[in-house]
């Protein structure tokens, strides 16, 4: 029988003996625990974020995302110590050390380090924790007042989830040894070494899943349909990224063996073919650094373009700084409108400009390609992927905003395009185009004139899909029109309330200062909201405090989650270097020993982790490259259209990245280049 305190001493004196190895991998742990008890903490702060809330939402998206990736993170670097230990636990066997007393070491060995990661991540977490929330407070625009909190609830969860992922790693560590015999454990380290077979099949799947990938963000031009697309793409080029690394990065190799000029070089021979044969296991290392790359450049500059074009979000949103659009009122009601504005906006300092003023009766169609015709639906149902947009105006009010003075007959239209060309097949569009008749439901309209511009469309409310404005002679044929269609719909009683009637709506742009526009707004909203049942106001500077709210929590997470995949990587790096030192050391110090200088093997490891390091970066900056066009349309979406302000952001978020990862190499290669030359260790 052992003396119990022995299992102890052992588990401390192993921790560190491999302090290379578990230290970072303690840190690392720490950094998971304070990430997600951080995240967990702000959403529990119910004077931050309301219950239910866009930002409540994101944040515990985020926490969640967080957990998920610290389980399948630490399992993975938790692969690379196992490995390593696996000789050892081979030796403690052999002087005889049951399996059972191995399973008490590697207990107390885990009880240390789950210790010092929860009890270190927690900390930090309260630490920083109030850092992180006034750098939230800023992003947001929120200002100091709000209390800073720290919640027992999510010391408690983080305390229960970490717990659980390391008493699985134990276990799955435990399965490994009892699974092992003596033998395999002294081998455990040295696995992987015969040389792998070029699997082309693996690499023409791994080029056609990136072409397929690539295809579908460079043709995806719907900003609707980019949000389905999108993640089909991401899915095939994962798949293709593995399978490259796997299999082509394999072929790659060979063909630079069978190239004699480059092969038969000092610092070219032994990194080639000791890559060659360790590349099954290294090339899961390099896709999941260029996965993650790929992942940290995506979010951080699709984030920080968000909320850098924050004010060109707002202006495209919102054409016009207010808007305000009532239902089923008549013309003394609308004076009664428009003599609030007059009030408030002299009370607060401010005039109103560029006022427009019109009435519209909203339909969603589709152009049926049989009948010819536009089968018309109450507004909204976009349940069929053709639908588009249909608002109809009388013939006054168009002649008043265009200053014109058109005529039309009972059964003559104007017909204008708002052409966002969105989530509706083009055909449909160029049917209808230049057409002399258009057909609503059952009735035949000749159209006059397809206009160029119209005032009111600008105006309208920003739509993600196409949009027809048909002119036409009276508002009794709108009318006409809602009751049929809104009287027989499904929708709710609600919407066939506000839609089912003529709608007024009155744009119109503000001078004066910010403030000062804002009171105007607010005082604006005040009085409406107290005569008018359905009558409702968007504006600029009412919504900019939502807009905050939205795309700054995007950025803070973007970040986030960002700062923690950039610290997955840097780790994954680290072990794959540790590691990879460690299997090459024995094979340096023979060459060393044969007459390579350690210039010599300098120069040969340089070449080897260049061969390979950028390679992911290069990979991640070509995925991004390919993915930019259907990222832009998934910006429209969040009323982002600045495509050269997102490229900008996008090129300085590759160079701050490539910097940050040139510095990782440094530090890494530095470390490899030690354990090589180290003849103690």
């Amino acid at each position: 029988m052992m003396n119990s305190k022995i299992y102890g001493k052992l588990a401390v004196t192993n921790l560190k003996n491999n302090k290379k190895s578990y230290i970072p991998y303690i840190l690392a742990s720490a950094f998971s625990v304070m990430m997600y008890f951080t995240m967990d903490n702000l959403y529990r702060n119910r004077s931050l974020v309301e219950k239910g809330s866009p930002l409540a939402i994101m944040l515990s998206y985020a926490a969640a995302v967080i957990l998920i990736f610290s389980i399948i993170f630490l399992f993975y670097i938790n692969s690379f110590l196992i490995k390593r230990r696996k000789k050892e636990l081979g030796i403690y066997n052999i002087l005889g050390m049951g399996k059972g007393h191995l399973g008490k070491m590697l207990f107390l060995e885990s009880v240390i380090t789950t210790a010092a990661s929860i009890i270190g991540g927690i900390l930090a977490g309260i630490l920083l924790g109030k850092l992180v929330y006034l750098i939230l407070l800023k992003i947001l625009h929120m200002g100091g007042k709000i209390e800073y909190r720290i919640s027992l609830a999510s010391i408690g969860m983080t305390t229960i989830f970490f717990g659980a992922i390391f008493i699985l790693i134990f276990l799955y560590n435990l399965l490994q040894m009892k699974l092992s015999n003596p033998i395999e454990l002294l081998r455990g380290g040295n696995t992987g070494e015969r040389e792998p077979k070029t699997k082309w099949i693996m690499t023409i799947i791994g080029i056609l899943c990136l072409a397929g990938g690539y295809s579908i963000a460079l043709i995806t031009k719907e900003p609707m349909a980019a949000l389905g697309k999108f993640f089909i793409a991401v899915i095939l080029v994962i798949i293709g990224t593995y399978a490259l690394f796997m299999a082509g990065s394999i072929a790659f190799l060979k063909m630079l063996r069978n190239k004699k000029s480059y092969y038969y070089k000092t610092r070219h021979f032994t990194a080639v073919s000791g890559m060659i044969y360790r590349m099954k296991q290294n090339a899961v290392g390099l896709a999941n650094i260029c996965i993650l790359s790929t992942m940290v450049l995506v979010m951080v500059s699709m984030t920080v373009s968000l909320y850098g074009g924050l004010n060109d979000v707002i202006v495209t949103r919102f054409p016009y700084e207010v808007q305000i659009t009532s239902s089923g009122i008549n013309q003394k009601e609308e004076g009664q409108i428009e003599e609030i504005i007059k009030n408030m906006t002299k009370k607060n300092h401010t005039m109103p400009t560029s006022q427009i003023r019109f009435h519209v009766g909203r339909f969603t169609t589709v152009y049926n390609n049989k009948t010819k015709k536009l089968d018309m639906m109450a507004a909204g149902d976009y349940t069929n992927s053709n639908t588009v947009d249909l608002v109809m105006i009388p013939l006054s009010d168009y002649n008043q905003t265009e200053g014109k003075n058109v005529k039309l007959k009972e059964n003559e239209v104007l017909l204008y395009h708002r052409n966002h060309k969105r989530t509706h097949k083009k055909s449909d569009t160029e049917a209808l185009k230049n057409k002399k008749v258009i057909q609503l439901n059952s009735i035949s309209y000749k159209v006059v004139d397809e206009l160029d511009r119209l005032a009111i469309a600008k105006a309208d409310t920003t739509s993600f899909i196409d949009g027809w404005y048909v002119v036409v002679k009276d508002s009794s044929i709108i009318t006409s029109y809602l009751k049929d269609i809104y009287e027989n719909s499904n929708i709710y009683d609600e919407l066939k309330e506000y839609y089912g009637k003529i709608q007024y709506s009155y744009s119109f742009n503000l001078n004066g200062s910010r403030a000062n526009r804002a009171k105007t707004e607010k005082s604006i909203q005040k009085q409406l909201q107290k005569k008018f049942a359905n009558c409702s106001i968007e504006s600029r500077e009412l919504s900019r405090e939502s807009f905050y709210e939205l795309y700054g929590g995007f950025l803070f997470i973007g970040i986030f989650l960002g700062i923690i995949f950039l610290m997955a990587t840097t780790l994954i790096i680290y072990y794959k270097q540790i590691s990879e030192g460690y299997d090459d050391r024995e094979r340096y110090q023979i060459m060393q020993k044969v007459g390579m200088s350690k210039k010599e093997v300098r120069q040969s490891i340089r070449s080897q982790v260049l061969l390979v390091f950028f390679l992911p970066l290069i990979m991640a900056v070509i995925h991004l490259a390919f993915a930019f066009k259907i990222i832009t349309k998934l910006l429209s979406v969040l009323n982002l259209t600045n495509i050269s302000l997102f490229f900008m952001y996008t090129v300085g978020t590759v160079a701050v990245f490539a910097v940050i990862y040139a510095i990782i190499y440094s530090i890494t290669a530095r470390e490899y280049y030690k354990i090589i030359i180290c003849r103690g260790e």
